[in-house]
Order: C-alpha cells, then sequence, then structure tokens
C-alpha cells in the first residue's frame, strides 16, 4: 500500500512538475556551471605533440576549475610542464624532453561556482605506439601449382590497431581476386596458387594511422613449380621431399581455411561495426555466399567485401543478433558453416537529464534513464559528491532514476550527476537545479520579419525566460482577442504556428509573456509570398549531332523575391563547357555530342523556396550526306504581334530553314509609314535561340515590322512584313537637344537647337516654344511659338549681355515636359580700348619681354580672346645689311599680361604694339614703340678655301660671315696637324684682322695633314668656326727610296715599320706639284696563314682595298676591303704561285683615286707535311674513352669491397635484399654500412623508440627521403608515385633510439583504408 502511494505521488509531481528543460539561462543570470567542452573518454595522443586536455564550462559566476589524475587531486602548480589556458580549464602539457607516457592516466575535470560543481567524463589519456617489426628471416616458400597457401603477416600490436595492406617492391598494390583475398588480421589468402602467382617481393605493410607512419615487413618470396615443367632429374630430387606427392594438384571441393570447425560465435556491440569472414580454398576456386539463419539480412546496413568473403553490418542493434551462415561452393561441392552473434549493449540514453529552473516553492523533476545489455545501474551525485553523502535536503526525494524536488527554497542550486554502467561502460550527465525569481524577459529580437511561402506552416517565435515560467499570449495587428484556436497553434515554447499560411495571415504580431513579477511585450512580422512555380518546363528533345538544343524553363515567383536558376546534368553539375549557355529562362546547349545525353534539370530557386523541372536529352547521328550544303536561311515566317499597348508590342515569329548553318541572330526592322514610308530601319537584335522580341514604340507612329535571320553565310531574306501597328498620339516625351543661345550681330540674339525627328514628334502639329529673358533684368518670360524650325533671332539686344533661354516642343495633344535652361549671350562688338602701359625689357640679343595691363572688361564688349602681339624688324644696325619690313604676329590669352618675343636678330630695330582681341575681331593698337637688340656673336665665314699647297706652306682665303649682328672685331685660325692614326697635334692659333681676307702659312712639315678651324669675332665674342683639312707635298726624293740604311750594316727588313721622314727634306723649286702620293712603304710578308700586305696611307678618302691577280694571268684583279688599318692578311692563296699586289684608295662614285706601286708576292711550294697522330680527333676521342671506362670499373670495385668487406650474405639474399638495409648517402651516392645491431627497424620513414614510441622530428630514414621534397607519393590505389631520386645520411649517433617526423609518403598512404 506504500508503495502504490509512492508511485501516485510521483505520477501527480510528473503531471505537475516544472518541465522547464528548454529554458536556456541568460549568463547575466546566477547559475550553475554547466561543460560545455571536453575530451574524449578515450583520448589517444601523439607522443611527439604536446597534450591538450580539453575542459570549457559556463556559469555565473563564471566557473573555476580543478583536475584529479588516477582519482587523487592533481596540482598543477607543482608540475612546470603543464599550464592551464587562461579563462578555460583546458590543460596544455609541454613534453619537450619528457616522455609522453609519464602523463597517461585517467583525468577528471571540475568546474565550480557559487551555485554548484559540474564534473566530466572520466579522459584516459594513452598514448599512441607504433612498435617495430620483430626481426626475422623469410626463407623462399617453395609449393606446387594449385594448393592452398596462407602467406602471413603478424603486424606488431599498436594503439590504435595497425591498417594493413600488401605491395610489391614497386610500391603498387598486389592485385587481389575471388581466389587471392586479405583477411581482416592482415593475411594474405590463396584458395589455389598459379604458377603466375611466383615472386619475390609479396611485402605486408602496416600503417599507424595516429603517428602516420608505415612499417613494413620483410619481403616474402613464392616458388609456385609445375611438376610437368620438371625435367626427370629434378623430379627424383624433390620426390624425396614433402613439396611433392605423386601427382599434381587436382580439382578439389572447397573447404575452410577461416574459421575453422562447423561452428564459430562472435560478440559486438550494439552501435559497433559487424565484421564476419570466410575464406575458403579448393579447385575450382569456391564461391562465397551469407545469409542469416533467423531472418533475413538488413540490406541497407549490409555490405559484402573483400569479393564476398566478409559480411559487414554497419550500426549494429539488438536484432542483428542471432546465426549467420556463410556457405562455399565449386563444382565439386558445398560447405556451409554457422557463426553465433550476439549482440551487448553499453549504456545509452532514453531521457537525458536536462536543466532545471525553478521558482522558489515550485516542483520539479530530473529524469534519468538509460538502457543496455545487461541494464546499466543508475547513481547520482550532487556537485560530484555521492548523493548519500550529500547535505539533507527535505525538497528533494530520489526514487532510482528520478529526483523529485517540491517546494524548492533559494539556496537550493545545485548540480546533479547521473551516472549509467554496466560492464561495457558508462555514461554521465550533468543537469543543474536553478532556484530563480525573475520577470519575463522576450529573447527573440524585436522586430523580427519572418517570410513564408503561401500554403506553408508559418512559425513565429517568442522565446522567453522567467522563473516562475511566463504565460505566453498573443495578438495580431490589435491587442483585441488572443490568437487561439484555427487557425493558429500555440506551443509550449511559446512558438505560434500558423498551419497553412495565406496571404490574409501577414501582418504584426505581439508576443506578450506575464508572470507574477511583471510583463514583456514584443513585436514581430509575417510576410506570406506567392510560390515559385515553373510554368513552361523543359520537353524531352532528340538531336542530331552536331546541332544546337535549347531547353526552356520560365518561371513564376513573388516579385520581392529574387530568384536564381540552376541547371544539373543527371543531378550533377553542368560540364565546365563553354558550349552550355545559362539564359535567365533557357539552357542552350551548341555543337551537342553524345556525351551531353542525360537527363536536365531545371532548379530555380529564391531565398524561401523553390521549384524543378527535367527534361531527357537524346543525342541522334547525322544523317551522313555527301556533302554539307552551306546556304542563306530562309526568312522568318508567321509573323504575330501579341500583348499590344500604347508604347509596346510583343512580335512572334517562326524560323525559317537554317540549312546546316544554324541561326545565329535575327534581325527586326520596322517601317514608319506615316514619317518615312518606304525606308526600313533597324530596331533591334535578338539571339538565334530566341523567337520573341518585346519591342518598345513611339507614340504616332505606323508600325510594320519584319525579320531576318542571320547564320554563317549571311543574312536571309527579309520576311513578309507584319500587319501595321498604329500607336496613339501623345505629347512629346522629349525636347529638343542641343539648344545654344549666341549673338551673330551687334543687337540680336540666335537662339537654336537640333530640331526632333518625326518618331520624336508624338503626335500632329509639331511646334516649339521659344522662351528668353535678359539674366537678372527681367522677370517676365518673353516667348514665341515657331513651326517645326532650328532656330529664333531675337532682335533689338544690347550689346553682349547674358540671356537666360530654354525650348519647349508641343503638338496638338499638349507640351512636352518642362525644358532646361541655358545661359546664352547677345551678339559682340569690337574691342574700344587698347591696352595701357606698355613696356619692353632687352634680356638679349635675341630676346625681349613685353609688359602690358588688361583692357577694362566693359571695354571688350564681348569674351575676351586674348591679346595679339604683332612686331617686325625696322633694320639691321649694321650698314651691310638691307631694311626689313616682314610682321609677325604672337598670341596670347586673356589672363596673360605679358609675353615674350624670342628669336630676335641681333643687333637690329625692331617696332611693336599690342591688341586686345574677342570673336567679333580686333581692337585698336597701342602706340607702337620700337627697341633695338644688342650685339651678338657672329655667324660662321662664309667660306674657307685653301690653295697653293707646297713642301711647307699653304694659302688660306676666306669671306666674312652673312649674319655679323654686330661690328667685326677680327677673325681667329687655329690648325693642328693630323696624323696617320687621326691623333691631332698641339694647337697653334693666330689672330687676324677683319679687313683680311687670306693669308698664307709658311714653315709647315712636308707631307703632313693638317685640320684649320676658322671663326669671326664681335665684341660679344666669337662665331661658330668652319673647318678644312689640307696636305702638304711630299719630297719628291722619298717617293721611290726601296729601302732606309738605319745603321752601318744594318738594312730594314721587308716587312712593315713605322719611317718617319726625315727632318730637312729637299725643297723644291719653282711650280708646286699639284698633288701628292697617297700611299707609301707597301711591303709584304708571307707566312703560314697568308701573306702579309702593309703600307702607310696619307690620303682624305677612306675606302681603301687590296687587290691582287696571278701574275701573267688576264683574269680581273681580286678585291679585298680594309676596315680603317694599314695592314691586311690576304689568305688562300695558292702555293707555288706569284701574285701582282697593289692598294687602292677610292673615292664616292667607287672610282679608284689613288694607287700604290706593285708589290710581286710569290708563295712557295711546300712538300706535305706528316701527320701527328697525337693531334688527331678520332686519336683524343679514344683515349677519353678508355680512361672512362677504367674510372667506372674502378667505382664498382670500390663499391662492391665496400659492401663485401663488411658482412657475409647468402648469394640468395643478395637478391632480395631488404630495402631498409640500404640506405644512400648523400656525399658519395654509395650504400651505407650494414649492422648487426640494427635487429628492430620499421619501414622507412619511421622510427621508433625504446618503449615502441614513434617520435615525430627525429628519423634518420623515411620514403620520402628517396624522393625530392615530398614528390614520393602514393595514389588510393597504393600506387606509388614518384622514383627515387636523391637518399639522405644516417645520424649513426642516434642509433635505433632515433624518431622521425612522418613522411609526405606516409601522410599520403593514409589512402589505402
Amino acid at each position: 500500500m506504500m508503495e502504490r502511494t509512492r508511485k501516485c505521488a510521483m505520477l501527480l509531481v510528473l503531471c505537475l512538475g516544472h518541465l522547464a528543460s528548454s529554458l536556456e539561462v541568460p549568463l547575466d543570470l546566477p547559475q550553475p556551471p554547466t561543460i560545455t567542452h571536453e575530451s574524449p573518454k578515450d583520448y589517444i595522443i601523439d607522443p611527439r605533440e604536446n597534450i591538450v586536455i580539453l575542459c570549457d564550462a559556463k556559469g555565473k559566476p563564471y566557473p573555476s576549475f580543478f583536475w584529479t589524475r588516477n582519482g587523487t587531486h592533481f596540482d598543477i602548480d607543482m608540475d612546470p610542464k603543464v599550464t592551464m589556458k587562461p579563462h578555460s580549464g583546458t590543460l596544455v602539457v609541454d613534453i619537450s624532453g619528457e616522455k609522453a607516457e609519464s602523463y597517461e592516466g585517467v583525468y577528471q575535470c571540475t568546474a565550480r561556482n557559487d551555485h554548484g560543481t559540474a564534473v566530466s567524463n572520466n579522459i584516459i589519456v594513452r598514448q599512441s605506439k607504433s612498435p617495430l617489426w620483430s626481426k626475422e628471416r623469410n626463407e623462399p616458400i617453395v609449393v606446387r601449382e594449385g594448393v592452398s597457401l596462407v602467406l602471413h603477416c603478424r603486424p606488431p600490436a599498436g594503439l590504435p590497431p595497425p591498417i594493413i595492406f600488401w605491395m610489391d617492391n614497386n610500391f603498387q598494390r598486389l592485385p587481389q581476386s575471388s581466389r587471392v583475398s586479405q583477411a581482416l588480421n592482415g593475411d594474405l589468402y590463396f584458395s589455389n596458387i598459379l604458377k603466375e602467382d611466383s615472386r619475390s617481393d609479396y611485402i605486408c605493410y602496416a600503417r599507424f594511422p595516429h603517428t602516420q607512419t608505415i612499417q613494413q615487413k620483410q619481403p616474402i618470396t613464392v616458388k609456385v613449380l609445375n611438376l610437368d615443367a620438371i625435367n626427370e632429374t629434378m623430379a627424383d630430387f624433390y620426390n624425396g621431399t614433402d613439396i611433392f606427392s605423386d601427382s599434381p594438384a587436382e580439382e578439389r571441393k572447397p573447404s575452410f581455411l577461416i574459421p575453422s570447425g562447423p561452428t564459430s560465435s562472435k560478440l559486438v556491440l550494439r552501435g559497433q561495426v559487424l565484421e564476419m569472414e570466410c575464406i575458403a580454398e579448393g579447385l575450382p576456386t569456391p564461391e562465397i555466399s551469407w545469409s542469416k539463419v533467423s531472418g533475413e539480412l538488413p540490406a541497407e546496413r549490409t555490405s559484402f567485401p573483400h569479393f564476398q568473403k566478409t559480411l559487414r553490418i554497419v550500426n549494429v542493434s539488438t536484432s542483428d543478433a542471432g546465426d549467420y551462415r556463410c556457405k562455399a561452393r565449386n563444382s565439386l561441392g558445398i560447405i556451409h558453416h554457422t557463426i553465433r552473434v550476439t549482440v551487448k549493449a553499453a549504456p545509452y540514453w532514453i531521457t537525458h537529464p536536462k536543466n532545471l529552473v525553478l521558482a522558489p516553492r515550485e516542483t520539479g523533476v530530473l529524469t534519468c534513464r538509460a538502457n543496455g545489455l545487461p541494464k546499466p545501474t543508475i547513481t547520482w551525485t550532487m556537485n560530484g559528491v555521492s548523493i548519500e553523502n550529500s547535505p539533507r535536503d527535505p525538497s528533494r526525494t530520489v526514487e532510482d532514476d528520478t529526483i523529485i524536488f517540491t517546494q524548492v527554497q533559494i539556496g537550493s542550486s545545485a548540480v546533479y550527476q547521473c551516472n549509467a554502467s554496466n560492464e561495457y561502460g558508462y555514461l554521465l550527465a550533468n543537469a543543474f537545479v536553478n532556484v530563480l525569481s525573475e520577470p519575463p524577459r522576450v529573447l527573440t529580437p524585436a522586430d523580427t520579419v519572418y517570410q513564408v511561402i503561401r500554403n506553408n506552416p508559418a512559425l513565429l517565435d517568442c522565446s522567453v525566460f522567467g522563473s516562475p515560467i511566463p504565460n505566453i499570449t498573443w495578438f495580431k495587428d490589435t491587442r483585441s482577442s488572443t490568437l487561439d484556436g484555427d487557425p493558429y497553434i500555440l506551443h509550449d515554447n511559446g512558438t505560434l504556428e500558423i498551419h497553412v499560411a495565406q496571404a490574409q495571415n501577414s501582418g504584426k504580431y505581439i508576443c506578450v509573456a506575464r508572470n507574477f513579477l511583471g510583463i514583456s511585450v514584443n513585436h514581430v512580422y509575417l510576410q506570406v509570398k506567392e510560390p515559385t512555380r515553373i510554368l513552361k518546363q523543359p520537353e524531352y528533345k532528340v538531336v542530331k549531332r552536331s546541332n544546337s538544343v535549347v531547353f526552356e524553363c520560365k518561371v513564376k515567383h513573388d516579385p520581392s523575391l529574387l530568384p536564381t536558376v540552376t541547371w544539373l546534368k543527371d543531378n550533377g553539375e553542368l560540364p565546365d563547357d563553354e558550349r552550355f549557355v545559362v539564359d535567365n529562362d533557357s539552357l542552350t546547349i551548341t555543337k551537342v555530342t553524345e556525351s551531353d545525353e542525360g537527363v536536365y534539370t531545371c532548379i530555380m530557386n529564391t531565398s524561401l523556396d523553390q521549384d524543378s523541372a527535367s527534361a531527357k536529352l537524346t543525342v541522334v547521328e547525322a544523317t551522313p550526306t555527301p556533302a554539307i550544303a552551306y546556304e542563306y536561311p530562309d526568312p522568318p515566317t508567321d509573323l504575330e504581334l501579341t500583348d499590344q499597348r500604347d508604347r509596346s508590342v510583343q512580335l512572334t515569329w517562326i524560323p525559317g530553314n537554317e540549312y546546316n548553318s544554324p541561326i545565329q541572330k535575327f534581325l527586326i526592322q520596322y517601317e514608319d509609314s506615316l514619317h518615312h514610308h518606304g525606308h526600313w530601319h533597324n530596331m533591334t537584335e535578338v539571339p538565334g535561340t530566341r523567337t520573341t522580341a518585346h519591342l518598345k514604340l513611339s507614340p504616332y507612329v505606323h508600325y510594320t515590322f519584319r525579320v531576318l535571320a542571320l547564320n554563317a553565310v549571311g543574312l536571309s531574306q527579309p520576311s513578309y512584313p507584319s500587319r501595321m501597328y498604329k500607336t496613339r498620339p501623345a505629347a512629346p516625351d522629349e525636347n529638343p537637344s542641343g539648344v545654344e543661345g549666341h549673338g551673330t550681330e551687334l543687337d540680336n540674339l540666335v537662339i537654336s537647337w537640333k530640331p526632333l525627328p518625326g518618331l520624336q514628334s508624338n503626335g500632329r502639329g509639331l511646334q516649339y516654344k521659344v522662351m528668353w529673358r535678359q539674366k537678372e533684368v527681367d522677370n517676365q518670360w518673353s516667348s514665341v511659338t515657331v513651326a517645326n524650325v532650328s532656330k529664333f533671332v531675337v532682335s533689338g539686344t544690347p550689346t553682349f549681355v547674358p540671356y537666360e533661354v530654354k525650348v519647349q516642343a508641343l503638338n496638338e495633344h499638349g507640351p512636352g515636359p518642362e525644358p532646361p535652361t541655358i545661359i546664352g549671350y547677345s551678339g559682340e562688338d569690337l574691342p574700344e580700348s587698347p591696352p595701357d602701359n606698355v613696356q619692353f625689357i632687352v634680356l638679349n640679343s635675341t630676346l625681349v619681354e613685353i609688359h602690358w595691363e588688361h583692357v577694362p572688361p566693359k571695354s571688350v564688349r564681348g569674351r575676351l580672346k586674348g591679346y595679339k602681339l604683332f612686331y617686325w624688324k625696322e633694320q639691321s644696325l649694321h650698314k651691310h645689311n638691307s631694311h626689313h619690313v616682314e610682321q609677325h604676329v604672337l598670341l596670347f590669352s586673356g589672363n596673360k599680361s605679358h609675353g615674350m618675343l624670342p628669336g630676335l636678330e641681333p643687333f637690329s630695330l625692331y617696332t611693336f604694339n599690342v591688341r586686345a582681341y574677342n570673336s567679333r575681331g580686333e581692337g585698336p593698337a597701342c602706340t607702337s614703340q620700337q627697341f633695338e637688340t644688342p650685339e651678338g656673336v657672329p655667324g660662321h665665314p662664309s667660306f674657307l678655301r685653301i690653295t697653293n699647297p707646297n713642301l711647307d706652306s699653304l694659302t688660306l682665303s676666306w669671306g666674312p660671315p652673312h649674319n655679323r649682328n654686330g661690328h667685326l672685331t677680327g677673325y681667329t685660325l687655329r690648325y693642328q696637324t693630323v696624323n696617320n692614326s687621326n691623333e691631332l697635334g698641339p694647337v697653334v692659333e693666330l689672330a687676324l684682322p677683319p679687313n683680311e681676307t687670306s693669308v698664307t702659312l709658311l714653315n709647315l712639315k712636308y707631307s703632313t695633314r693638317y685640320k684649320f678651324y676658322f671663326n669671326a669675332k664681335t665684341n660679344r665674342g666669337a662665331g661658330p668656326a668652319i673647318t678644312e683639312e689640307a696636305i702638304t707635298i711630299m719630297d719628291e726624293a722619298l717617293i721611290h727610296q726601296p729601302a732606309v740604311d738605319v745603321g752601318p750594316g744594318i738594312i730594314e727588313p721587308s716587312h712593315p715599320i713605322a719611317r718617319h721622314p726625315p727632318r730637312h727634306p729637299h725643297h723644291h723649286k719653282g711650280t708646286a706639284l699639284p698633288t701628292a702620293p697617297a700611299f707609301g712603304n707597301v711591303n709584304s710578308s708571307l707566312g703560314e696563314d697568308g701573306a702579309l700586305i702593309s703600307w702607310e696611307y696619307w690620303g682624305l678618302e677612306k675606302d681603301v682595298y687590296v687587290e691582287y691577280l696571278v701574275k701573267n694571268s688576264e683574269e680581273e684583279w681580286h678585291t679585298e676591303y680594309v676596315n680603317g688599318s694599314q695592314t691586311y692578311l690576304l689568305r688562300g692563296l695558292k702555293e707555288g704561285l706569284s701574285y701582282r699586289v697593289r692598294v687602292v684608295a677610292r673615292g664616292h662614285s667607287d672610282q679608284a683615286v689613288h694607287h700604290s706601286e706593285e708589290l710581286l708576292v710569290t708563295v712557295p711550294a711546300m712538300a706535305s707535311r706528316q701527320v701527328d697522330i697525337a693531334t688527331q680527333g678520332w686519336f683524343i676521342g679514344l683515349m677519353c674513352a678508355i680512361a672512362l671506362l677504367i674510372l667506372v670499373l674502378l667505382i664498382i670495385c670500390f663499391i662492391q669491397r665496400n659492401k663485401g668487406g663488411k658482412y657475409p650474405v647468402k648469394e640468395k639474399e643478395d637478391a632480395h635484399t631488404d630495402p631498409e638495409f640500404q640506405p644512400m648517402k648523400d656525399d658519395d651516392c654509395t650504400f651505407g654500412e650494414y649492422s648487426d645491431s640494427e635487429d628492430h627497424k620499421p619501414l622507412k620513414g619511421s622510427r621508433t623508440s625504446s618503449n615502441g614510441t614513434v617520435k615525430r622530428g627525429d628519423s634518420d630514414d623515411s620514403l620520402v627521403d628517396y624522393g625530392d621534397a615530398g614528390d614520393g607519393q602514393f595514389n588510393e590505389d597504393g600506387s606509388f608515385i614518384g622514383q627515387y631520386s636523391g637518399k639522405r645520411e644516417r645520424d649513426t649517433g642516434e642509433g635505433h633510439e632515433s624518431s622521425e617526423a612522418p613522411s609526405p609518403v606516409n601522410n599520403a598512404m593514409n589512402s589505402f583504408v
């Protein structure tokens, strides 16, 4: 009876209890802690990285955090390696220099404030482990063809367990099939083995996912032998072994390799993945099938990987328990195996305890219900302490999985923990009880706007908080009546639902929340929108290949929503191809191919809804024709006018035949039979995929339309015209443009404009209303209405005053819009005043600056355009120069008050004046003034001639400058010698009087070139010089001198040397020679390369040639050009012949001006020379090849010696050397040393410490070491990308205690999972 009474009371509390679990307490109100983030229960850490254990919480006041480790308080202040993040309970453990395993254990976080204590789950921290593979030596496996075989992997146990896969030496996945497959434990099973299974690189790899490292087993060699292929001798030898029986393996019925026996069992937990496998051997290869004895397999959760040998069921439930049968069958028989599956369950929630907010003296319930197999045990704690040991609270009653609170009081706030556990796990949940007394507050933002599509549900939120729970009522627009009953539904959380929203439901809604402590009001708005609907859906299309296709998709939507169109092909994105053109209401595919076949879906989306429609495209082969004829398209037909309005019309048509060339666009033309009868005008163009056009029209036009089609060939003929469409007349829409006001006479104002064309008149009787008034003088507008003209003249206006002007169009139906006002000016007159205070400043002999004052603005009588400066040269101040009167004009802008007169002639008299000018013309000139330019330097002398050349004298004559620019004070003559290399000698300078016109220079050097510089002078300085060159005559006694005696018994050699003429040449008496010889000292010398010709040359001509021919021959002279030198090497002369050689200088017309005397050059005949074999190319190449071969042999011997000198190995092992024992060195690219002490090595790319842990950053080798910085990697099917291209030297100091960060190869091999 007592138990029954208690249950009834409990039921009453549940019915009347405070179910405020959905309330979210604002953070500004007092509340116990709530844990928001924590690490997983089973937390596996990477030993190479710092340990981060999460724990975050919220509460008011903000909670403080504490930790326990292995059940005891963990004082983080005592461990310098452990810190807690600011404003958080998260722990960070710095493991640098420490072993991560020392921080393994069970951690629990506690968040505490004045109102309670929340605790986290027990966080088991374990470091990940990737232990090394045990060292083993795999003997070759020799089997006969047809038998079964198992290759064991036996990977090291890691944390978490490794992922297993088999590959070859080239890092390629070994092929698997129903005959060869990998078991769940990683072993490789052969149901029957074939000859092609023979190979020496069966390698098992283990990838440890947490540390991203990969290790490999030693390669396994499998040899498959067929007895028939072995000769009798080998057969006799092997018959004494157990490799072969009396005959090769024959066909046999299946038998299971795994599992063993007729039955087995398996235990799996609810929610996990169930995997069972059956692998059978037999010949032929057996086929595996699965069934459930006591029911059906759950199809949606079941798969059969590994070629049907594995049954996999995900998200296991208790209904999956039972007997499963696998069946192996081949042509010789069938066998079965039964697996009994037992499903257990760790605890899982049925009712999760939720936070409870109560007002004083209220009642509430915390419920914690969980299930499991076996059924879990429920225990309660308060603020982390067992509830039995917590302070007694008379308002609290614990009933198994429920705590009942009655008549709670302020100060009863706490955090309760519910723990549900069985042998397979536990659940822990925190839920607080917060006793508050708070007036209502609406948490939903004010004036929130909700938008919904018509005929869909509308949910208006009114999220509130208060304690006790506020009562919520809703009103619409006015507060006359509450919203209750159809069509409104009020939910417990305050949300107002309109099940089927209609347009009349739009408006303002008022939410009112009240409890006995107060009231809170909020306004929200509902907008009901029209749905989006596709009016014209895409249709099924059959199109020929290479043609175009158009899918239409026209939509209707709410005007306030902006739709976006998305096209899909076979439920995927459209191909990224420019042939697919998406328009607002269509999809166009040009040049269709077979790959374009499929289902095309048009999706119209708005921010609230969407609509979609699909159509299929079928592509057929175009009908083959001998040749495709491309022609002009036929004109469109059936022109029709629809949607006729005053200012627009819809034109539709039917395209004509396009003749194998798609229509690119349509050209629409119109004729206005009212204004321009017989004239067609282009109106608009539309794409070739459209057959409609919306045309904008003008009033009072008699329209007739026609359409032309354009393809790649050209335009079609025009279509037949449409029927005439007359638009109604209306007042003008526009006023004339280009309105201007300007005067053409002193007293008029011409107002002009650009008349409206006929299409813009909009009706009969087009006229213009011209309006004007003097600015700032007249208040009233003067106006006149004129016919359809383009100007109007206002007479009797003052000179150059501003007028406001506007022109308005009007017709029989009214005036046009109000026209804009422009400013114009009446006519101008000539300026009436000259510039005043005109002055000049002579700056130098060629430049004068003129200054003036601006004329008064009123005297301009128009727009001042600027000033004109007139000037002219009256005469030169030199008596020898003539009189000049040529006038020049310079223009200056109106804002200028000065200007420059450049380019004047020195020593001259000039006259000038200044005038103002406007558009009408020039005003009066100021009083003319004169100025004189000072003397300047003279121009160059008019000529300089050199005559009478002698051995030691020259005569120079000249003329005075044409531009003396002042009084000449004399001349200056400078001259200097020029030698054969164009080097200049010292300068000699002579001053000559101004009245002289010639001079003779004596005591010059004979046969010497001189350069002369001659200029005139005035008081201002010397003018520019003119230059000439001349040569004195050579002494005839030296012209034919064959040699020079340079000392006793010494005769000058035949090769060229610099010769200097004697210091005292003979003076010729009588007349001077007309010209001097240009060449001298012509010599030759023979060498192996040819004949070297040398000479001296004093002529002025620059083009010098060496000419030669064979003696006594009649051939032409051979010519070789000399580039500024006085030596030349003649090549290619034939042995045993004599040659005539001479040096020639040519003038501008290529005529020979100077000739040297001829030389006779004889080339002796030479005996053939013996060939030196040491200089032959083939001999040198042979020697290089032999040296290179010897070097390669030495390197090979050195490598073999290093390898062989370290350890002895069997020849078979040499053939299958473990690649991990062959690191490469950077410095010499040779294999490193082998050490038997390295008994435990992982796969390249991972090293482990003595505790079996792989650390990042310390490895001495990795797979990535064999490629360029990450180029080597595995693709998804396990194939290796990249080649060995360089290897790193091992750090022998670290031994196998060192470790290394995972390489990119290890990262890439994650894809094998």
